[in-house]
């Protein structure tokens, strides 16, 4: 008697976005449990968080769902306080009650735990210390450091906090509110090293130069010996959240090795940026330096400007 051959069975397709559905479905490559409406969802928040205030058909153009699917999200997110209309306008924004979730996140330490893993593949591959800092108010802070050896220097520990002026907390004075640098330029700026800016108007200056190139090179402005690459971790909202640097001895730091650490540091702040929900271009290839760069017998930038 022939023995029947058993059937084959395709896998099921994953559903369709904006499907609503819960169900769990094998693609291959795993087990797939996201909720599309709940995914539908996220995406109109990223939209309110980046554009907004903006119309119905803006936010629902920017979240890739229809009219009817972004306007009943939204009548649903008010209901519960995330989201609000102006009448007057018909325009929609955040509603307050995102304030609680942020502190939550905050407190829950959100952003270190998603940094994590970055810090340690980059602090791997560059086999130097690195360091992630947020600013909190007129200081800022170390909210968590990787040493891939513990025989490496340590230049700071977490919780460790700075003015803005000096060193790669300079990058979050470029990004902050007007209000924030001027009120910081209006006081008294310590000196750490001889190397140290403490002139207003230079630093005012440097924050625009930071701004249009989007990262920051200092050489001994906080620490004797110490070089620094810093490049900006932003958020959904496009603000800059914090400051991704790594940090090693000038003797360790000749040409071109700062410049090739910075491509790093870049890369590794971009994803993370993206993983917060930023949208970030990829970061633009460095200059090629000139031949009346420093012999690389000399460390780069040592006692010199904070930009190469």
């Amino acid at each position: 008697m022939p023995v029947a051959k058993p059937r084959k069975h395709a896998a099921p397709p994953r559903p369709a976005r904006g499907a609503a559905t819960s169900a769990a479905v094998d693609t291959g490559k795993g087990i797939d449990y996201s909720i599309a409406a709940v995914d539908r969802a996220l995406d109109l928040l990223e939209a309110l968080a980046r554009i907004a205030p903006a119309s119905l058909v803006a936010l629902s153009e920017e979240a890739g769902c229809t009219r009817t699917a972004a306007f009943r999200l939204l009548r649903t997110l008010e209901g519960r306080g995330f989201a609000i209309q102006d009448e007057a306008r018909g325009m929609w924004r955040l509603g307050a009650r995102w304030a609680m979730l942020g502190r939550a996140a905050q407190d829950q330490g959100a952003l270190v735990a998603a940094a994590t893993p970055f810090l340690t593949e980059l602090g791997t591959a560059a086999a130097e210390t690195v360091e992630l800092r947020g600013r909190d108010a007129l200081e800022s802070e170390t909210l968590a450091v990787f040493q891939p050896d513990p025989a490496l220097r340590l230049y700071t520990t977490a919780g460790d906090r700075k003015p803005l002026h000096a060193g790669p907390a300079r990058l979050l004075l470029a990004y902050a509110p007007e209000a924030v640098q001027t009120q910081v330029l209006a006081q008294r700026l310590p000196r750490f090293t001889p190397a140290t800016r403490t002139d207003p108007a230079w630093i005012a200056a440097d924050l625009q130069r930071i701004r249009s190139r989007g990262y920051l090179i200092i050489s001994d402005e906080v620490t004797p010996g110490a070089v620094s690459v810093t490049a900006p971790v932003f958020d959904a909202s496009g603000q800059v959240v914090a400051a991704l640097s790594i940090t090693a001895p000038s003797m360790r730091m000749r040409a071109p090795r700062p410049r090739a650490l910075l491509a790093q540091a870049q890369d590794a702040a971009v994803r993370l940026s993206r993983l917060l929900g930023a949208t970030v271009p990829d970061p633009v290839p460095l200059p090629t330096e000139t031949k009346t760069r420093p012999p690389a017998s000399r460390p780069v930038a040592a006692h010199a400007h904070p930009h190469p």
